[in-house]
């Protein structure tokens, strides 16, 4: 494991230099805010947190990260159970300052940066009455969520995530940007519908949305008195069997 008494300072503040973003250190104020995920029992400190605004700041800091070493992991929402947005000595990631919407209404698609949440896309395509499958809770990360699959409250009509995942724009390990879609690259195009990650960073996915003018949803809750009118004989059975 790298660690960031012995990283090359020179060389972090080049990078540094180079980022529309910042680059933030143990030392640094926002250091501990920033490596904290959604799981409370993961721990780790990065050696470094590229926290990035543009797809050129990615590209840099793999680039940066490659050059010197080090581990990467790629922090969109942070939601990921087994916190795989934060490493040990390695070189974080952090997209959350690119969180940018674009729908495309008359074509029916929403382009998103790497950094959004659901509640981003979700609130850009009901303006327009369109929506895709996106996460069961609004605040988990539009990139892990859809490079995993993507199950939702849409799935039984519009299929997973990543069935509607039509384009990516795609930082290789090398630094190279990539516009990826079934035309271009077919075949990363198809790693990415659900295969999860190591294929590069997401910096832009683009969906395939739907005319969606109503949800219906919530929570169907009977009486405990109704359920013994409807099955009154099973319930007082279940009532005995327990006291007894």
């Amino acid at each position: 494991m790298s660690d960031i008494q012995v990283l090359d300072r020179s060389a972090i503040k080049d990078l540094a230099d180079r980022l529309t973003g910042t680059v933030l250190l143990a030392e640094d104020a926002d250091y501990e805010t920033a490596r904290r995920v959604h799981n409370g029992l993961i721990d780790k400190r990065p050696a470094a947190i590229a926290r990035c605004a543009t797809t050129e700041d990615v590209a840099a800091a793999v680039r940066f990260a490659t050059s010197a070493g080090l581990e990467i992991a790629v922090r969109g929402g942070g939601h990921n159970v087994a916190g795989r947005c934060v490493c040990e000595g390695g070189l974080m990631i952090d997209l959350s300052r690119m969180r940018a919407v674009h729908v495309d209404a008359d074509a029916k698609t929403a382009t998103a940066q790497g950094g959004a949440l659901w509640s981003d896309l979700n609130n850009a395509a009901h303006e327009h009455g369109l929506a895709v499958t996106g996460g069961a809770i609004s605040s988990t990360g539009i990139g892990g969520y859809t490079l995993g699959g993507g199950l939702g409250w849409l799935m039984s009509t519009q299929g997973l995530a990543a069935d509607n995942l039509v384009g990516a724009e795609l930082v290789t390990a090398t630094g190279e940007v990539l516009q990826v879609d079934d035309e271009s690259h077919p075949d990363l195009m198809w790693a990415l519908r659900g295969g999860g990650g190591n294929f590069g960073v997401a910096t832009g996915l683009t969906y395939r949305l739907r005319h969606q003018p109503m949800v219906v949803g919530g929570f169907i809750v009977h009486p405990i008195s109704g359920a013994v009118t409807c099955c009154g004989s099973t319930v007082r059975r279940r009532r005995t069997a327990r006291t007894s």
